[in-house]
């Protein structure tokens, strides 16, 4: 076949070429032949142009389902890894050749998965013909990708990384995803005909080995290792550099292919890290449903029918033990008791929390990091309280409020993330306590004014309604509006020593909402009187309507959220006063409204006593800022609170929708395609809209909720 690469009778049968060659080709090798022992042990340094590969690739896909070479291959591949496991990490034959059966297996695996011509992946042809021979040690009826999947992951679960097993660790990460890389081919709703056979292989291992592999990945991310590749000896030759020392890159033993084949651009291929797929696996095994489908009988005494029941069809999502491994997951530090003096399950994944913590807070510019984190903090509630307990919280808080800052530049989805994490934070009435006594020397990042020793809270105050801020002229995106005050509202009984440049910000953003709600209402007006005049009574448009309520909703919450900060900490906080006296003129339009007064009456109470002890003063001269101030401070100090109604506290929490996978499975896949070492067949993709390339995807730009729409930059 012309696609095929040549193989010529007179060329040796043990070269690289002929054994890629016939590996592709038509004939089949039996799963005994010694071929598969040549191709594995070799050390295989070709240098193929890209049009060769493909055409390769082409020719594999063409033929396997004769030869069934990619099962075969992984079978070989589960043997290698099975006697590396029982080596201990001592390098040996085995691990050489579970390199190139792992690096292999993955170039050919993912031309399949992304250029199948059906979605069932019927292509890949995971069994044995009838007729094959097989091996003592394999049972023709056993599952193949069970068996690969099961190898993959004890090896990656119970072989300690260092420089001799880092490759092949390597390797195998980069195997898990494209294994599970069929996700990307069907929609973001999972449904009961959908076929992932290696994912739904992974999550039916048993419990101890998905808990060494989530405890591993969590490791890696955590230590970050990095060993010179001067230590990749595997595939040196003499006393020249073997071909991983030129190249310089994990991925790159063969050089079947360009390195372009698997990434998207040079950059992304130096930014990868053992550390980095680590965290790319461990979220996608997370966040993968499965959708099984039950028939059950139903009375059907209301239908007029022969028989009384009927057969009905309903779907559920299987429980998926990663996820529940990491709810689990305790602090290595703690043998924690519970009352009856029991220690917790012993199988628990136990991870060093300080160290994570830490690696969390240097790494959470990244998106899989942020990920990651709101995972631990709405899953795992010891993390959640280790996290509260911390006397350092700026190490978490900082850069994501950075990012938040930064929200041009960022997509949609990870600002979601950031306020998601934030209100669950906010649910802790000891954090927002501790927030404002953390005060910060500077924020070099701030750069609209210098921000000198500002507490932790005043500047999530400020950065938060910033982002409210944005959103209104930029996304007008509902949601995260109401995260945003949510979060504020939680916050605010808890406010202490509120900065002047925060106390400004929070008088400034009611002002913002009301002149949107003062225009919205007078479009409304005029939209009615217009109907009123056309005899329409229902031409006013439905989203005027909605877009008023809302705006309605928002403004009673920062004014709830006034009255928290007055009624529970006013003597604390003399800035929001002066601030609120400053600005008294915006709440006069709203005192006799009929949807806003009830809330604006304590206001005008503290108002009317700041207010009438400013006129009982005798003052030299103008009153500036620094002598109103003391005079609010003086008079905080005598404030009872005589007038005030008490409002019950507004308290927002949390909850995930009853469908999340609907956003995590296709927002992790989009991290995953963005940052992995392999690019994936844009053409391909349906799990989310794929309009630009993807190098789009870390920049700005604006996204549905539900929805990763836009890969573009802002």
């Amino acid at each position: 076949m012309g696609a095929v690469p040549s193989t010529p009778r007179s060329r040796p049968q043990d070269t690289a070429e002929y054994l890629i060659g016939t590996f592709v080709g038509e004939k089949s090798f039996p799963l005994r032949s010694d071929y598969w022992q040549k191709l594995l042990e070799l050390s295989l340094d070709l240098h193929w142009p890209a049009h060769r590969v493909t055409e390769a690739c082409q020719a594999f896909a063409q033929n396997n389902c004769y030869t069934r070479h990619l099962a075969k291959i992984l079978i070989h591949l589960s043997w290698c890894l099975q006697e590396s496991v029982s080596a201990s990490g001592v390098p040996s034959l085995a691990f050489t050749k579970a390199v190139n059966a792992s690096y292999i297996s993955s170039v050919f695996l993912k031309y399949l998965i992304e250029n199948g011509k059906s979605d069932t992946v019927e292509e890949l042809y995971l069994l044995l013909e009838e007729s094959e021979a097989v091996s003592s040690n394999f049972s023709r009826d056993q599952n193949i990708e069970n068996l690969v999947m099961h190898s993959v992951l004890s090896f990656i679960g119970k072989v300690e990384l260092s420089p001799n097993t880092y490759l092949l660790h390597h390797e195998l990460l980069k195997f898990v995803l494209i294994a599970m890389s069929t996700q990307l081919l069907y929609g973001p709703s999972p449904g009961p005909n959908d076929v992932h056979p290696f994912a739904d292989a992974a999550i039916i291992q048993e419990t101890s080995l998905v808990d060494l592999v989530v405890r591993k990945l969590l490791l890696n991310y955590i230590t970050r290792p990095r060993f010179p590749s001067n230590q990749y000896n595997i595939f040196s030759e003499g006393s020249q550099p073997g071909v991983l020392q030129r190249v310089g890159s994990a991925a790159a033993n063969l050089v079947l292919l360009p390195l372009s084949y698997f990434v998207g651009s040079s950059s992304e291929a130096s930014r990868s890290s053992l550390a980095d797929s680590s965290l790319s696996v461990l979220l996608t095994l997370i966040h993968y449903r499965k959708c099984v489908l039950v028939e059950s009988l139903k009375d059907k005494s209301d239908v007029s029918a022969t028989s009384d029941y009927i057969l009905k069809e309903e779907t559920y999502f299987s429980e998926n033990p990663y996820c529940k491994a990491l709810e689990n997951a305790r602090d290595i530090e703690f043998d924690r008791m519970d009352i009856e003096g029991n220690a917790h399950n012993a199988r628990n994944v136990r991870i060093p929390f300080a160290s994570l913590f830490d690696t969390l807070g240097m790494c959470l510019a990244d998106e899989g990091a942020v990920l990651l984190l709101y995972s631990l903090v709405h899953g795992n509630s010891d993390f959640l309280e280790y996290v509260l307990v911390r006397t350092d919280l700026d190490t978490l808080l900082m850069p994501l409020l950075e990012t938040l800052y930064d929200a041009p530049r960022r997509t949609s989805n990870q600002i979601y993330m950031v306020l998601i994490i934030l209100l669950i934070l906010s649910q802790d009435s000891s954090f927002n306590a501790s927030i404002h006594k953390l005060m910060l020397p500077s924020v070099p990042w701030y750069k609209e004014r210098l921000l000198h020793q500002t507490s932790l809270g005043s500047l999530m105050v400020v950065i938060l309604i910033r982002t409210v801020k944005y959103n209104l002229s930029k996304l007008r995106d509902v949601y995260l509006h109401t995260n945003c005050l949510a979060t504020l509202a939680n916050m605010a009984p808890h406010v202490h020593r509120l900065s002047a440049y925060a106390s400004q910000r929070l008088v400034s953003l009611f002002d913002m909402l009301s002149r949107k709600y003062t225009k919205l209402a007078e479009l409304k007006n005029d939209k009615m009187h217009l109907s009123i005049e056309s005899r329409d009574g229902d031409s006013l448009p439905e989203d005027l309507s909605t877009e008023l309520h809302i705006y309605t909703d928002f403004l009673r919450i920062v004014l709830e959220i006034l009255n928290a900060i007055l009624t529970y900490a006013l003597p604390r906080n003399p800035e929001v006063v002066y601030a609120i006296m400053h600005r008294q003129e915006v709440f006069q339009p709203f005192k006799t409204h009929p949807r806003f007064n009830e809330l604006l009456e304590n206001i005008f109470t503290v108002l009317d006593f700041f207010n009438s002890r400013m006129d009982d003063q005798k003052v030299d001269g103008e009153w500036s800022v620094e002598k109103v101030l003391q005079v609010i401070i003086i008079n905080c100090r005598s404030w009872r609170g005589d007038g005030m109604k008490m409002f019950t506290q507004l308290r927002f929490t949390y909850e995930q929708e009853s469908h999340p996978e609907e956003f995590f499975t296709p927002y992790v896949w989009q991290l995953v395609v963005s940052r992995s070492d392999f690019s994936f067949n844009p053409c391909s993709i349906n799990l989310f809209p794929v309009d630009l390339p993807l190098e789009g995807i870390n920049t700005g730009g604006e996204a549905n909720k539900n929805q990763i729409s836009e890969l573009n930059d802002d």
